[in-house]
């Protein structure tokens, strides 16, 4: 490996994979296992299992898996080699790799020094007589120094080659500037600066690294290119995977977190003590986002615009959050269009006082639902009723339920026993609805290892039969030579199983104990949670030798019928004699 197995080990030894995976997820112990909601899929039973005596982790719901090592790197965004340096960091563990091939990271880490230097190249700019057009801008809307500083906002000036001339005495090459995206290549073969006579938002992710940029255009220059340009994903930046100023927030969010739309709705609630709000970036709410805020808090408050736009994506994202674990409130703006306008009309102690009365979501869809609804008017009053009734028997709180019937039928005069009838048997239809939907999951379910192994639905018995194997060479690598002696690699039928047998033998004959540490950058994420699955099921048996001969049996027999069947020009003679051996096979191994 690129690091030496010793340090490996060292760092395994320091960081329990309990208490790496904690931070994350909220861990429940079930026998000598620990149980927790999947950080990487939207789930309400947990399917998340940690299996502290191997060190490694499971999700049987989207088949995610590996040790701590790959953990960090899903949940970090990190690739292997970071994921490592990253918890030996965290232990006091200094590294020296060996001949690592890491010109994917170098230019992770190229990447980062040309978005520092762009920012600092923005922001000295704004600083200019030149830029002032910048500043003048910031400071109109309320912002101190102090804030652009935080920030490091800037501005980026107006010609086609200033960014990549600065760059360029920086050191930095054409190809790598084009790789951070900060320029772009015309279809006549020049290079131009992506961001021109723009005002600029550095993008920071959570570990204080510069990944992306999000340029605004003057007023008069909004219809010309679009309001906003922003960075395209690039090796580190993924812009739905990512928030405005998480980087920050993340450290005074633990109770809750405000959700708004735009940067300087963002920027300005900061500067008015609410250092908790982060924004989308240029994009709709993801649940990648959800996740990232689902590590971090336990109360997301969406304030988003009070137009149609900001009511619909008010209702996007409720949808998002529903089986998140964060509870969700909304805050209705009473004035101006977003917060930063709001903030620059009133006192930051009226907005937190907007904050405290946030209503549930339920409250925000039942207040949005009467809106242009003349409920004076018996038949609109008919058509708003039939819409809240929808609403709360979308609600799983009983009590919730309960008190909301009452609520509706105290208001308009209509009996609890007609709205909880009604409530109820929208209920039933949604429970049918949801019952077919996972009666559909099961037969497809959403993980199934015919995803990462394709081969299998060719080969159903022999995939099968090496899974078992491979699960008790895992367990028993003892077994190993005897297994390796009747069934060479090349002989497995599916090519995944062969490539993970093949490992297998590399590291057991290397002397090494199985760890599934020895895989981690050698598998795909997908690959190494189908490797842990095997690792932890019960494949094996209580007879595991016996069921390691049988294993072997069906795998020579059907690699024998595969290729007789791939044999088109095999003579009949031939062709009897292949048929011969695999009888005698057969007739050896019931013997």
């Amino acid at each position: 490996m690129a690091i030496p197995e010793q340090v490996i080990s060292e760092i395994k030894y320091r960081n329990d994979i309990e208490n790496v995976i904690s931070p994350y997820v909220n861990l429940k112990r079930r026998g000598k296992n620990l149980v927790g909601l999947c950080p990487f899929h939207s789930e309400k039973t947990p399917s998340f299992t940690v299996y502290p005596e191997n060190g490694s982790f499971y999700c049987f719901g989207c088949g995610v898996g590996g040790d701590i090592f790959t953990f960090t790197g899903l949940i970090e965004n990190l690739d292997y080699i970071e994921s490592v340096k990253l918890l030996a960091e965290k232990s006091g563990i200094s590294i020296v790799e060996d001949n690592y091939d890491n010109s994917m990271q170098k230019l992770k880490n190229t990447i980062y020094e040309i978005n520092k230097e762009t920012a600092r190249f923005y922001h000295s700019y704004m600083m200019t007589p030149e830029g002032k057009w910048g500043l003048d801008y910031f400071t109109r809307r309320g912002l101190s120094l102090k804030t652009i500083k935080h920030f490091g906002l800037g501005c980026a000036p107006d010609g086609w080659d200033n960014l990549i001339k600065h760059l360029k005495a920086k050191g930095f090459s054409i190809g790598d500037m084009l790789a951070a995206n900060v320029i772009g290549k015309s279809s006549k073969g020049t290079y131009y600066d992506r961001f021109r006579k723009r005002y600029m938002f550095p993008i920071i992710n959570i570990r204080g690294n510069i990944i992306g940029f999000s340029g605004r255009a003057l007023p008069e220059d909004e219809k010309k290119g679009g309001k906003y340009v922003n960075t395209s994903d690039t090796p580190v930046y993924k812009k739905s995977e990512n928030l405005f100023a998480m980087n920050y927030a993340k450290n005074h969010c633990s109770e809750q977190i405000i959700l708004v739309e735009g940067n300087m709705d963002v920027i300005a609630l900061h500067q008015a003590g609410f250092p908790n709000t982060v924004a989308a970036l240029g994009t709709s709410f993801t649940k990648e986002q959800v996740n990232l805020i689902s590590r971090y808090s336990k109360e997301i408050v969406l304030t988003l615009d009070a137009d149609a736009a900001g009511q619909k994506a008010v209702a996007r994202a409720s949808e998002l959050l529903k089986n998140s674990g964060l509870s969700v409130k909304v805050l209705v703006l009473p004035e101006g269009k977003d917060p930063d306008e709001f903030l620059r009309k009133n006192s930051p102690e009226k907005f937190k006082g907007l904050l405290e009365k946030a209503v549930n979501i339920v409250d925000y869809k039942l207040l949005t639902a009467a809106k242009g609804i003349d409920t004076q008017n018996e038949n609109s009053k008919l058509e708003y009723i039939n819409k809240a009734v929808a609403i709360i028997a979308d609600t799983d709180d009983v009590l919730a339920r309960d008190l909301y019937i009452g609520k509706l039928s105290e208001k308009y005069g209509i009996t609890r026993l007609a709205i909880t009838s009604k409530v109820e048997e929208l209920r039933k239809t949604k429970a049918r609805q949801k019952q077919k939907k996972e009666i559909s999951e099961v037969i497809t379910p959403r993980y199934s290892r015919d995803d990462i192994n394709p081969e299998r639905r060719n080969s159903p018995k022999a995939t099968a039969a090496e899974e078992t194997l491979i699960a008790i060479l895992l367990r028993h690598p003892d077994f190993f030579e005897e297994a390796y002696t009747a069934l060479p690699p090349e002989k497995m039928v599916t090519a995944l199983n062969r490539r993970i047998y093949q490992l297998l033998s590399d590291t057991i004959r290397s002397g090494k104990g199985i760890d599934i540490s020895y895989f981690s950058d050698r598998l795909l994420p997908a690959e190494l949670g189908y490797l842990v699955a095997l690792q932890n099921g019960d494949k094996a048996g209580e007879n595991p030798k016996i069921v390691l001969k049988d294993c072997i049996k069906v795998i020579l027999e059907e690699e024998m019928l595969k290729t007789n069947t791939n044999s088109k020009d095999l003579s009949v003679e031939d062709w009897a004699n292949n048929l011969k051996n695999i009888i005698d096979t057969k007739n050896k191994g019931e013997n």
